[in-house]
This record gives C-alpha cells, sequence and structure tokens, in this order.
C-alpha cells in the first residue's frame, strides 16, 4: 500500500506525538470503523496511535494538537498559513476551519507539538512540509473533545 505521506523532524526522524488516553481510545474505535471505507486512511491512524505516548488528558501539555485545539500550520513550500480545529467526524465543518480527524490532514496533525515538521505527499503526488506554529492550550472547540 503507497502511502500519501510520512512525518518526520528531520531526514529520518519522526516527531515524538502525545496523545490523551480519552481521545486515543475514540481515535482507536473511529479507526477501527473506517478500515473498511478507507483502509489506507485507518491504516495510518492506527500507526500513530501505536507510536504515540498516551497520558492521561490532565498531563497533556499545552502546545500539542488534540481534538479541539485551534492549530495554525504553515506549508513551508507556499509559506501559507493555515488554522483549523481537529474534530470529530460528526463535527467536522470546513467553513468553519473544523477538519475531521479522519482526513489526511487530521491524522498527520494529531499529538504533535509547535514547531514539529512533518513531510506531506499531496494527492497529485506533490512533496510538502509543513511546521505546526501555534496550538491553542484552552480547547476552543467547546464540547468537541473526548467525553
Amino acid at each position: 500500500m503507497k502511502e500519501n505521506y510520512s512525518v518526520s523532524r528531520g531526514p529520518a526522524r519522526r516527531p515524538k506525538l502525545i496523545i490523551a488516553d480519552d481521545c486515543a481510545d475514540k481515535l482507536e474505535m473511529l479507526a477501527e470503523g473506517a478500515i473498511r471505507r478507507n483502509p489506507e486512511l485507518a491504516d495510518r491512524l492506527l500507526g500513530e496511535l501505536g507510536r504515540a505516548r498516551i497520558v492521561p488528558r490532565a498531563k497533556l501539555p499545552a502546545n500539542v494538537v488534540s481534538i479541539g485545539r485551534e492549530v495554525t500550520y504553515r506549508d513551508e513550500a507556499t509559506g501559507q498559513e493555515k488554522t483549523v480545529t481537529p474534530v470529530y467526524p460528526e463535527a467536522a465543518d470546513i467553513a468553519q476551519g473544523r477538519i475531521s480527524i479522519l482526513t489526511p490532514i487530521g491524522v498527520a496533525l494529531i499529538g504533535l507539538a509547535e514547531g514539529a515538521s512533518l513531510h506531506w505527499h499531496t494527492r497529485d503526488g506533490e512533496k510538502r512540509v509543513l511546521t505546526v506554529l501555534r496550538v491553542a492550550s484552552q480547547y476552543v472547540a467547546e464540547g468537541l473533545e473526548a467525553q
């Protein structure tokens, strides 16, 4: 199966991921439910969960991308910055900047800390580098974090 993206901080290292335990449980259920509809994306999400450090929600650092926390990232090729909030699929609304965690960019961003970069291959095969610039320390999307 061909990967559309890879995540790394340098040439050979992927950045560390930290995910809250309650969020990780729900993400695992979502990935397992998506295996038939989108096996490649589900596999990617399960892989990221498998390599993440899982911590209690109270110990999740304030600068780490999580469900309901607004994140600003930059496309290093274009210099364009974009601000989005990863949410569960039922709360997604692209017009309001709420992206589903079950999208390639949602899977790529979850668990990354400010300053981390990820190497991204678009659907057209173009290689991009995205850098996480800012993460809101508070949950900006009320009620969208794990229950």
